[in-house]
């Protein structure tokens, strides 16, 4: 490993706080030439409005802005993140869909940007967002940065989701026995606590038992919900 991908992931293994995080990455967004960063983490549960957390330095009227807007919803780079790990820059055309959005963040000097996105085997997805008041970002420009930004895309994930997402979502800690996971990965396949019984040469109260445990551990209403939130955070690979 290069010595300064070592020193960044040395650095925000270092950190303990969202603020230090947050700090830390504007410096690095100076020395890359951006006035502004933003990070944004979304945790895999609840299915229907999953928890997300918001960190920039972007200036505080247009993040009350972005809020008070619910820009969130029809952010393009935000749509982007969802179905894509690739990098995208801001353009124009990006924007075309959001015109309003696009026009009131260049008015707070947010006039060119990338973001960048990040995904683990969780189920937890970042996006780095790098902008200034300046220049569009080139082709050129992102292919001579493009290492450094990965990393710290990386890096800065990895920070967050051990400093931001337990608060978020503590399910996230959750450890499941060898057994447990057994008797849920059959629980997903269709199978009933008696069938489950027989497969792992148990009984079937023994199932039940495991299945009331990681309901509980899951913070979940029924074994259903149980094992889709077990699936959604990888306890279950």
């Amino acid at each position: 490993m290069d010595p300064w991908k070592e020193d960044l992931l040395q650095t925000f293994q270092s950190i303990e706080c969202e603020r230090q995080v947050l700090a830390m990455v504007a410096e690095l967004a100076r020395k890359l030439e951006f006035d502004y960063c933003a990070y944004g983490l979304r945790m895999p549960l609840p299915l229907a409005r999953p928890k997300t957390a918001m960190f920039s330095n972007y200036p505080a009227v247009w993040q009350a802005r972005y809020q008070a807007q619910e820009y969130q919803v029809i952010d393009p780079t935000v749509q982007h993140a969802m179905r894509s790990p690739s990098p995208i820059i801001w353009s124009d055309d990006l924007f075309a869909p959001a015109r309003e959005l696009w026009e009131e963040a260049r008015s707070f000097g947010l006039q060119a940007g990338l973001a960048h996105t990040c995904r683990d085997a969780s189920g937890m997805g970042g996006m780095l967002t790098l902008a200034r008041a300046g220049e569009t970002v080139t082709t050129t420009e992102w292919q001579a940065k493009a290492c450094h930004i990965s990393w710290l895309v990386q890096a800065v994930h990895l920070c967050m989701v051990r400093i931001a997402a337990p608060k978020l979502l503590p399910e996230i800690a959750v450890q499941l026995s060898c057994r447990e996971v057994e008797v849920l990965r059959w629980t997903g396949e269709g199978k009933t606590s008696g069938e489950i019984a027989e497969v792992l040469n148990i009984t079937e109260r023994t199932v039940n038992f495991h299945i009331g445990k990681t309901m509980a551990k899951l913070n979940a209403v029924n074994k259903t919900a149980a094992v889709l939130r077990a699936a959604m955070l990888g306890l279950l690979s």
